[in-house]
């Protein structure tokens, strides 16, 4: 009867999968027609998109995991001052919409931005150089964050030999943490080439007379409404993210490495430490900039005519709704991080602790939302929910959230399940203890802070998606994000400003939260009574 009960539980988990998301991108790619694909091809518009897209993605990526490797490499390799506080500001971009970026390249750059005013400048932020510079702010912090946690878990053991026998650091740095970091840069790569080439907040920005895939599609898929079209475009944009989610997985497989016997302690050296210092400085300061710029224009009464410190246009931004919109979208973002959290950790359980016929086949199903752009999830939902009871409303949002952003807090709770004793199950039915009872009394206490970290990565990212939402949200309420775009294109730049620095407000407020939440010594639950 047990085993009856687990099956079914197993069915349900894998059938859910393929109805939020095997299905939807068939009846996607059911849509295209020989018809459709060559008028998609034969457009004028079509090939300039796609070397716009692949040229700014591949620029980006590149300078990106540069940017990051050698961020990463000189808060976990240096005794610089002020690490913790880098760490810290070097994510802070992923606090943000993909627009926002691209908003701050306007605000300080545009025709009319604070720096192009105070040095004279032309202006030209818009076209391929703007697309590279806001996809890199928003790609950064992705690769960074990979970068620095496999660094700290590299043996030292090998550090230690070859300063014994006198290997100087540069061949030490190519000799040794090059190949160690092989398949890290290979995955980054990938995984940032995908985030660019299938974004359209920075390329619908600053794009000027350029046009992307992603652009392309948006205009097709929602201005348009020419689902056909769009599918064509949503099935190559699928191309490069199934790529790297093949790279990932068998990176993931192939990448194991020994046993960490001593971590890497770095030694204080005066110059390296000292560049590293002013490195890291300089790249805090862009990231910071376009967040300073929010605050400034935010509060200037017209910019650049008039800087006089003023409250107006915040006024005009929450007469425009931007205040219930907020509510809205923390409204969503809960539900998604709620409903997105349970489901994770039933999927990470049901395979990484009840071993059985499907534990590998739901694996690989629970990680696939992971090659699909949240664009292209977004259009599949239209197609497929369209005139189902769930179309319309804010359900269907929070479905696309959850789905779009599952397959790391799945992964978090299927490695962090990984690590408990296998034999805990089996030890409580010997001893009478049901699985469920285990689950919360034992369980659930120990991984609590991944449980926090799961609900905060859903949280955080469906406060800032536009891509699958901006397919699916109702008339009204709609997430705040989308007010961006709607304020930019009125020329409101002062008030989308706002909007920006009220979404990284909460934001932070939920992160300093979930690490609050992580450090205390409460449990999940009250502990069972024995």
């Amino acid at each position: 009867m047990k085993n009856r009960g687990k099956r079914i539980v197993e069915l349900c988990t894998a059938s859910f999968f393929v109805v939020c998301v095997i299905v939807p991108i068939l009846s996607m790619l059911g849509r295209i027609t020989p018809e459709g694909f060559r008028s998609v091809l034969g457009s004028p518009q079509f090939w300039p998109a796609v070397w716009n897209s692949v040229s700014t993605a591949f620029t980006a990526a590149s300078i990106s995991v540069v940017l990051s490797l050698l961020a990463a490499w000189c808060v976990e390799r240096t005794q610089m001052k002020g690490k913790a506080l880098f760490s810290v500001l070097f994510v802070l971009p992923m606090l943000i919409p993909s627009i926002s970026h691209a908003l701050g390249l306007v605000t300080l750059f545009g025709r009319n931005g604070l720096l192009t005013n105070l040095f004279h400048m032309d202006g030209s932020i818009y076209g391929f150089w703007g697309i590279v510079a806001g996809s890199v702010m928003y790609s950064f912090p992705v690769s960074f964050l990979m970068f620095s946690s496999i660094l700290q878990y590299e043996d030292g053991t090998a550090y230690q030999a070859a300063e014994v026998l006198g290997i100087p650091p540069v061949r030490r740095f190519t000799g040794l943490t090059l190949p160690y970091l092989k398949k890290t840069l290979i995955s980054a790569f990938f995984a940032l080439f995908t985030m660019i080439v299938t974004d359209y907040g920075v390329p619908l920005m600053v794009r000027g007379k350029r046009i992307t895939l992603s652009v392309l599609m948006y205009d097709k898929a929602v201005s348009m409404m020419d689902h056909d079209a769009g599918s064509v475009i949503g099935a190559l944009l699928l191309l490069p993210a199934v790529v790297a989610f093949l790279v990932d997985l068998l990176n993931r497989e192939k990448g194991r490495s020994g046993f960490l016997t001593q971590t890497v302690v770095p030694k204080r050296r005066r110059g390296p430490d000292a560049l590293a210092g002013v490195f890291c400085t300089l790249l805090g300061i862009c990231v910071l900039a376009p967040i300073a710029s929010f605050g400034i224009m935010t509060f200037a009464a017209k910019y650049p005519v008039d800087t006089t410190f003023t409250l107006y246009h915040i006024q005009k931004a929450l007469n425009r709704g931007a205040g219930g919109y907020l509510l809205w979208s923390m409204l969503y973002s809960v539900l998604a991080a709620l409903f997105g959290t349970a489901m994770a950790f039933c999927c990470a359980y049901l395979t990484a602790r009840v071993k059985g016929r499907f534990s590998k086949g739901l694996h690989l199903v629970s990680i696939t939302s992971m090659a699909i752009p949240g664009i292209v999830l977004g259009l599949s939902y239209v197609i497929f929910f369209h005139g189902s009871a769930l179309y319309g409303t804010i359900f269907i949002v929070v479905l696309a959230d959850s789905i779009h952003f599952f397959a790391s807090p799945y992964l978090m709770m299927y490695n962090t399940l990984g690590k408990i004793d296998p034999e805990l199950e089996a030890v409580g039915q010997c001893l009478g203890v049901g699985r469920l009872r285990i689950i919360r009394d034992v369980i659930l206490p120990k991984v609590r802070g991944t449980v926090y970290e799961m609900f905060g990565y859903f949280f955080v990212n469906s406060m800032m998606t536009i891509s699958a939402v901006s397919f699916l949200v109702p008339p009204s309420p709609k997430p705040v994000a989308l007010m961006i775009n709607q304020f930019e294109s009125q020329l409101l730049m002062e008030s989308a400003a706002f909007v920006s620095l009220l979404i990284l407000a909460v934001n932070i407020a939920l992160k300093v939260a979930v690490s609050g939440a992580k450090r205390a010594r409460f449990p999940l639950r009250a502990k069972a009574r024995t």
